[in-house]
């Protein structure tokens, strides 16, 4: 799509899609092209981000469907596998941030979502061969995490082409709408393994050995299914997804002046992503027990030692302009604020996308097993309940709640002020945590677990109701508290934080199942927010506030 007809945007010798006079503040020049070739980009890079948020969390649906197929791993190597994901997506946040001015917003949304084909293509065929070792899987969970960086680069771009007056509306719908990526992909995922896409190219179906499900019901046990579908399928729309950013989207050279040719910005993303694995891979070497790892690190060493290595990767690896990007990014790391801030963002998205990639085995565990004791009076978790809920049925509704109801946490905070929001749902988010943990106490000693599963389920979709309307007003006081220069930065280094609870709830469940005691996480989780809620009251609300808001 040319645009130098519109815009005078191009130079001598530069692409169609290369904008070089953008002024979105001009009234004149919004009403006349500037908002048509924004909301352009807008449209297209909502379902690119939809479908990055869908890759990288589709392990929470895909390990539940593993369990059921009998793959020869154990429950808590399954929990790794949702867990790699979420530290990969999480990292990849970090250098991402710094994509659109490096590369340009064309060029990264692109490429960024043609990468998506790698790990989807990868999983199918990975999913084909259940003797395949674990580190294949850990391997392909790893590279999914390319789609949580996307949602760095992509806000970080949208943000460029509106006015300012109209960047909270179109940020929203850029992140509230791409958030709909974990219900779409709980929602799809369990569909197409159900059929055939591609005939003899797809590969041969598998006989459930435990019933599943979908999100009308029930799958008994040897339904033919196509577990592999779960990765193949996205290639139906990403193909046509990356056709569509390359021909439909563009690079405003006010905002990325030295791009470069496409294949230099190529070189500068692949760079930059490429040194965002590094420490993922070391430290998750180090975390991951034998045979995978060397299982030297507790999981609250291997986060920091992550972040900090992430970022000192950036600061040495930096090269021309990256440096003076570098250089701002570190300055909001003098003010208590940003600390502030991203704990309290942990509270809402951490809790959001970790619960999104936990629940779906968490529910497989708890509920579809029977918890009898043995003749010791030892209680057993190995025998298949009947009456079992499916995960694949259900385990979609709380992120779709949490996505729905995030621009009405904005909307609410913008009439009453984000800190006031925040302290009203961390304190719901403690009740409703420390309930769950009781519940799940209940339900991991009944002979009938499916008896507690719907008070389970409420609760849940309460924490995820919550964490949603959070999530509206913790971005809101991010942009009430810092100026204009730290707040991008700020949401870039608290979302990439936040990112980390995909890495931290399947862990934390997942060992707390392995132990027994599942409920021990979510009183876990109840004391962090308690903490939190504390927090955000002494910084923000208390008479002698440092920055009183409301």
């Amino acid at each position: 799509m040319n645009t130098t007809t519109q815009t005078g945007a191009t130079a001598s010798g530069g692409s169609a899609a290369d904008i070089q006079d953008w002024r979105p503040e001009d009234d004149a020049f919004w009403a006349k092209t500037g908002s048509k070739i924004a909301y352009r980009n807008l449209w297209i890079s909502i379902p690119a981000l939809l479908c990055g948020f869908a890759v990288w969390g589709m392990w929470g649906i895909i390990t539940v469907q593993m369990l059921n197929l009998g793959f020869p791993f154990s429950q808590a190597e399954l929990f790794t596998l949702t867990a790699i994901a979420g530290i990969s997506g999480a990292t990849m946040r970090i250098p991402a941030s710094f994509l659109i001015r490096m590369a340009g917003g064309r060029n990264t949304i692109f490429l960024t979502t043609a990468m998506l084909l790698a790990p989807a293509i990868g999983t199918g065929v990975a999913l084909q061969h259940p003797e395949w070792p674990l580190w294949v899987f850990q391997l392909m969970a790893l590279w999914s995490g390319v789609g949580g960086g996307n949602f760095a680069s992509s806000m970080s771009n949208i943000s460029t082409f509106f006015p300012k007056r109209l960047q909270g509306t179109a940020l929203g719908l850029n992140a509230g709408l791409g958030n709909f990526g974990v219900t779409t992909m709980q929602v799809v995922i369990p569909l197409v393994m159900t059929m055939s896409l591609f005939g003899a190219f797809g590969g041969e179906a598998k006989a459930l050995i435990k019933d599943s499900g979908w999100i009308l019901g029930k799958i008994k046990a040897g339904t033919p299914t196509y577990i592999q579908n779960a990765g193949f399928a996205w290639v139906l729309s990403l193909v046509p997804l990356s056709i569509l950013c390359w021909f439909g989207m563009n690079n405003l050279k006010t905002v990325t002046p030295a791009a470069g040719s496409p294949i230099t910005a190529f070189f500068k993303i692949i760079y930059l992503y490429s040194l965002a694995f590094v420490p993922s891979i070391a430290m998750l070497y180090l975390y991951l027990p034998a045979p995978t790892g060397l299982g030297l690190l507790n999981m609250w060493v291997a986060i920091p030692l992550d972040i900090v290595a992430a970022l000192l990767v950036m600061k040495l690896a930096a090269f021309g302009t990256m440096k003076e990007n570098v250089a701002k990014q570190f300055e909001i790391f003098k003010n208590k604020h940003t600390w502030a801030m991203t704990a309290l963002y942990v509270v809402t998205f951490g809790s959001f996308i970790g619960f999104s990639m936990a629940l779906p085995l968490a529910i497989t565990v708890i509920f579809g097993f029977q918890h009898v004791p043995d003749a010791a009076g030892v209680l057993q978790h190995t025998l298949k309940n009947p009456n079992a809920p499916s995960a694949l049925t259900y385990a979609w509704i709380g992120p779709f709640v949490g996505a729905a109801v995030r621009p009405v946490g904005g909307w609410i905070s913008d009439k009453v002020g984000g800190s006031i929001v925040t302290q009203i749902i961390s304190a719901i988010m403690v009740v409703a945590s420390a309930a769950v943990g009781y519940v799940m106490l209940q339900a991991y000693q009944s002979a009938t677990p499916e008896q507690y599963f719907g008070t389970f389920m409420g609760l849940f979709i309460l924490l995820f109701a919550a964490s949603g309307i959070g999530n509206g007003s913790t971005f809101r006081s991010v942009g009430f508290i810092f100026d204009r220069q730290q707040a991008g930065p700020v949401l870039g280094w608290t979302s990439a934080v936040a990112a980390y609870g995909a890495f931290i709830a399947p862990v934390l469940i997942g060992q707390q199942i392995k132990a027994g005691t599942p409920q021990y996480a979510f009183y876990g989780f109840a004391v962090f927010y308690a903490v939190c809620l504390v927090l955000n009251w002494w910084f923000y609300l208390r008479a002698n506030a440092y920055v009183k808001n409301p």
